[in-house]
């Protein structure tokens, strides 16, 4: 994940008893902005600037009917600290009542609730009820004046059972009404409905069209008959075909959406904003939320989650009480549910694990199972497909096709894949094959595959492979001299070690999360499978190749592979001396060391600084380094002495530094960027490190070492990831600085507010 700022500060304790002081309006020129404060992939948290606070998300807007109130908004701001709140214009506009005390004194006042409220159109009851008797302007018109924070347009409710021509018409309409709905709303913020039904080149064409108007949030809408007949794969595939195609810059909003079960799995494809009246519709019908589905308190007798409003109450005596007070209870109940389901998101966005909750929630209910196996197998790349199909169960495999459209969905996948962050802090903890499925995952076996390349060894070649199995990390404590030596010995041989995850060359073997995957010992002490390590070669350009594996968990594993090695290379000067591969001369020795350093660097700049290996190599052919009592790398200077970058011990990853930043920009032999645009990071494999482009009034703040802020970017490489090193550059072309980017290249240039790019340095004029 990638922390963009702290929001601790800002944090409510959770249910506190005591009231709130009311929210303070957004900072002026502020209202209506997006920031993101946090991401893991495509899930992010975020702040909503409105006159009425800085709303956090992802977050629930629950939904109050003004004329029945399970659970007041005051308390709902007070108890448990909900920033905001839908309730539905048409509503309020239709009872004479409602209608006149909204207009004189706003709609916050009628429902005596001080946070944001945003309100729906109708669009939802003309699906319920039919035609609705108000108009498009007219409904926008009265929200804008009983003053809510958010506004809704009058869309064209599609249902999953209408046809594509119906659909089309519908989805036509509502974008014929934005701008008019627009320019009604006049300062007021206004959301911009989706529609499309169950057709992914409608769902694409009204989140692209919708997204050149200026609306504030983007709900997606038409989900709640799918919701409602449990068809959680088409829900999926509604996310995967609109949220790619919605400008960044803008919250997304399930509308309808308020059910704990589906929070992991929209979060994790981008959506910010949820919406419901469950909590108090299930309350009136006896059934409780979870985050696996609803109970009946009919069939209880224990509380299968204990929430803090059910203190000293059993199912039994809550059964007891009067209708409208158990009602009361249980919507509180279901509240508290939803509430902490979202806060258990959250977290898991800040820890980097939101898909591995998707996976864990997708095991405990069928729908949202068969809705992870479409997502993680059939739009997924060719290797992740790959690997998968051997090791899911057939009848999973079976019902996570979807052979009726090849192809339809792998842009929307690849959206999700190439934001992912990696290399991460943390371990990796298995969770049978789903493991292999995770978008951060793969992401790290695409970068593998895309920027590693062989090494070529024109004194020595040699058309053999060695690939060590059976034993976790680390692997240098076994192998370190064990690999040195046969290097020096054998300077064209490919040595590959064996992860649940894939194959990892030995001189990645501490980059996450190959190096770190927590789980039982048979995952690393299973035989090897050669046509898996054919197939992984043949990602890895290595076809053709012999194998020759070295189980590590031998005690002879040395000689067996000097025996083997001997055996193929015929007269080959390996040294073999008290069951060792050795070398006997000491300078030889450390010689033979230092070119593995330098064989490590090599390969992490080009994996992890997207440079060809021919440059890598470059830089690297001659690097010093300094070295920790272990002997792991610390920092790798020039041959002159400079501080190139630091080896991240955390992750494996690397850190660059400044004379490292103006050694890579002076080796760029591409063009500078003049604009953004964002597309799959394969092509670009490399290419260097992504180049963004600043405007003059950010140049003095980055030259200190100050962050970039959105709105301060003119342009950026296509290949622009988040998580990844990147350099910045002004409009002449100069090289300023150099960061970490928060954002893909599309996020640079949507997005208004928060941080695009930490900087870790920057480059005084001269230096």
């Amino acid at each position: 994940m990638v922390q963009i700022a702290d929001v601790t500060a800002v944090l409510m304790p959770v249910w506190s008893g005591e009231p709130r002081a009311n929210p303070e309006p957004c900072r002026a020129g502020d209202e209506g902005l997006f920031e993101v404060t946090a991401r893991d992939g495509r899930a992010r948290l975020g702040k909503l600037h409105t006159k009425h606070g800085i709303l956090q998300t992802p977050t629930l807007l629950p939904v109050i009917n003004p004329n029945i109130r399970t659970i007041e908004p005051r308390e709902m701001w007070d108890r448990y600290g909900i920033g905001a709140l839908i309730t539905n214009s048409y509503i309020i506009w239709k009872h004479d009542n409602l209608k006149q005390t909204a207009l004189e004194h706003g709609v916050h006042a009628l429902l005596d609730y001080p946070g944001v409220v945003m309100t729906d159109s109708g669009t939802f009851q003309s699906y319920v009820y039919g035609d609705i008797e108000v108009g498009v302007q007219e409904i926008v018109e009265f929200q804008r004046n009983i003053g809510v924070d958010i506004a809704t347009m009058l869309d064209v409710f599609t249902r999953p059972d209408m046809k594509h021509g119906e659909v089309k018409v519908a989805v036509e309409s509502t974008i014929e009404r934005s701008q008019v709905s627009l320019d009604i709303a006049n300062d007021t913020m206004l959301n911009g409905p989706i529609q499309g039904g169950l057709f992914s080149d409608l769902r694409r064409h009204s989140a692209s069209a919708m997204g050149k108007f200026e609306f504030s949030v983007h709900p997606i809408g038409g989900i709640v008959p799918v919701m409602e007949q449990q068809r959680y794969r088409d829900y999926a595939k509604i996310m995967l075909a609109t949220t790619p195609h919605l400008p960044a810059n803008r919250p997304r909003h399930m509308f309808g959406c308020g059910h704990p079960m589906l929070f992991p799995m929209s979060i994790a494809l981008g959506a910010d904003l949820f919406d419901s009246a469950a909590y108090a519709l299930f309350a009136r019908d006896g059934r409780i939320l979870t985050p696996w589905g609803t109970e009946r308190l009919d069939n209880l007798v224990e509380w299968p989650i204990i929430m803090p409003c059910i203190s000293g109450e059993t199912p039994a005596s809550v059964r007891l009480m009067d209708k409208e007070e158990r009602i009361k209870l249980l919507s509180m109940y279901n509240l508290e549910i939803t509430l902490a389901e979202l806060a258990r998101c959250r977290q898991a966005v800040r820890d980097g694990n939101i898909w591995r909750l998707v996976e864990q929630r997708s095991h405990q209910h069928p729908a949202l199972r068969d809705a992870y196996l479409w997502l993680t197998t059939n739009p997924a790349t060719k290797a992740a497909i790959r690997i998968n199909r051997d090791a899911m169960p057939l009848d999973e495999l079976t019902s996570s096709q979807d052979t009726a459209n090849p192809g339809e969905w792998e842009i929307g996948w690849d959206w999700i894949v190439d934001s992912q962050i990696t290399p991460r802090r943390g371990g990796e903890q298995w969770a049978s094959s789903d493991t292999l499925s995770r978008p951060h995952i793969i992401a790290a076996r695409n970068l593998l595959h895309n920027r590693w390349h062989p090494r070529a060894s024109s004194t020595t070649p040699n058309d053999t492979v060695v690939v060590f199995y059976g034993s976790s990390g680390p692997w240098r404590t076994r192998c370190e001299i064990l690999v040195s030596n046969l290097l020096h010995y054998l300077p064209g041989l490919e040595i590959m070690i064996s992860t649940p995850i894939g194959l990892v060359p030995y001189s990645l073997e501490d980059v996450n999360p190959f190096c770190h995957v927590e789980g039982p010992d048979w995952i690393w002490s299973n035989q090897l499978d050669m046509a898996k390590v054919t197939e992984e070669l043949d990602n890895l350009s290595l076809s053709g190749r012999r194998i020759i594996p070295v189980d590590l968990r031998k005690e002879n594993f040395e000689a067996t592979l000097f025996d083997r090695l001997s055996e193929l290379n015929g007269s080959s000067d390996l040294q073999f001396t008290d069951g060792k591969i050795t070398i006997t001369d000491d300078v030889i020795f450390k010689q033979g060391r230092l070119n593995l350093n330098r064989l490590k660097a090599a390969d992490k700049f080009s994996v992890l600084f997207n440079l060809g290996h021919e440059t890598a190599v470059d830089i690297c052919q001659t690097a010093e380094f300094i070295v920790n009592k272990h002997g792991r790398i610390k920092n790798v200077l020039s041959s002159g002495g400079k501080h190139l970058a630091s080896f991240r011990l955390g992750d494996g990853g690397l850190s660059l530094n400044n004379q490292g930043a103006i050694e890579l920009f002076n080796r760029r032999r591409k063009a500078l960027p003049k604009t953004f645009a964002e597309t799959s990071i394969a092509p670009y494999s490399g290419e260097g490190l992504a180049v963004v482009i600043v405007e003059c009034d950010a140049e003095p703040f980055v030259r200190k070492g100050r962050n970039v802020f959105h709105g301060f970017t003119v342009a950026s490489d296509p290949w622009l990831r988040p998580g990844e090193a990147c350099l910045i550059c002004n409009t002449d072309g100069e090289l300023i600085g150099h960061g970490v980017s928060q954002s893909t290249a599309s996020e640079l240039a949507t997005m208004k507010k928060g941080v695009a790019i930490k900087t870790r340095e920057g480059i005084k004029q001269g230096e």
